[in-house]
């Protein structure tokens, strides 16, 4: 025990505390100052256990997203009703929470790789390789599989199954085979403004004064044995309202702002 207990990762429970509270001073104002964060749902995450709970949610920047889901998990655990006042949840942090990410978006800078520490699971990606599709699928890395399941031993999992920051893009049906052998309490999370407030990266702040909405819903009802990966793999879909008939219900200005977004890009994870 002492100074240097570590997690299953092998991490310093004391290094990743003092990181988590630095970066959470430090990117506090861009959900609550600069911009401000709308949350729903915070007695949600009061109720969970403490173990094998999956977070699934879409996604909108790389590091953004996941620093805003750390600030709402610590403070709903510390009493907060859907609000982030007040940082000072922060200095008991929870401590398994990890995020599963792109092992190659983990591995470009030194920034990555510090935030990496705070609880990634990094993972190599079957279908992408340096920002290009690749035509040939490669085989999962069984230790990929592996570091999940050690995760939700240990604690919380926060997943973005879409693998892309890309909206209504196909749901990978590897999140649906890890619900079905692991068997987790899946919890939906739905984020909105991100993309306006942010970078791609989400490192950088494009633009202040944005509404930032994250809900959190009831988790899924899933029938381990009987429901079909694909029949999991829809539900996720409607759960993080990425299914292709939320097209019908989106303005049309909003699709077209994503579409010019979409043209400038070089490059996704």
């Amino acid at each position: 025990m002492g100074l240097f207990k570590r997690n299953p990762f092998g991490h310093i429970l004391l290094i990743k505390k003092w990181l988590i509270r630095i970066f959470g001073v430090i990117t506090h104002r861009r959900y609550r100052g600069f911009n401000e964060l709308k949350i729903e749902g915070s007695e949600i995450i009061r109720n969970l256990p403490e173990t094998n709970v999956l977070f699934i949610s879409n996604h909108q920047t790389y590091f953004a997203d996941v620093v805003a889901m750390f600030h709402v998990f610590n403070a709903s655990l510390s009493g907060r009703e859907d609000s982030i006042k007040n940082v000072g949840y922060l200095w008991q942090p929870k401590m398994n929470i990890y995020y599963v990410a792109a092992k190659e978006t983990m591995r470009a800078g030194l920034l990555p790789r510090i935030m990496s520490y705070v609880g990634a699971i990094t993972v190599e990606r079957t279908w992408r390789a340096k920002g290009v599709d690749v035509t040939e699928k490669r085989d999962v890395n069984p230790n990929d599989t592996e570091n999940i399941k050690m995760a939700l031993k240990d604690g919380w999992v926060i997943t973005f199954p879409q693998g892309t920051t890309k909206s209504f893009k196909p749901v990978r049906k590897g999140t649906a085979h890890i619900i079905k052998q692991h068997r987790p309490i899946v919890v939906p999370i739905v984020i909105d403004g991100f993309r306006r407030s942010f970078d791609k990266k989400g490192l950088r702040m494009k633009k202040k004064g944005i509404l930032q909405s994250f809900i959190i819903k009831e988790p899924l009802d899933i029938d381990y044995d009987n429901d079909s990966i694909d029949e999991i793999v829809e539900k996720v879909e409607y759960a993080i309202e990425q299914h292709p008939s939320f097209l019908k219900v989106i303005p049309v200005e909003e699709i077209e702002e994503q579409e010019k977004l979409n043209k400038y890009r070089k490059w996704d994870y």
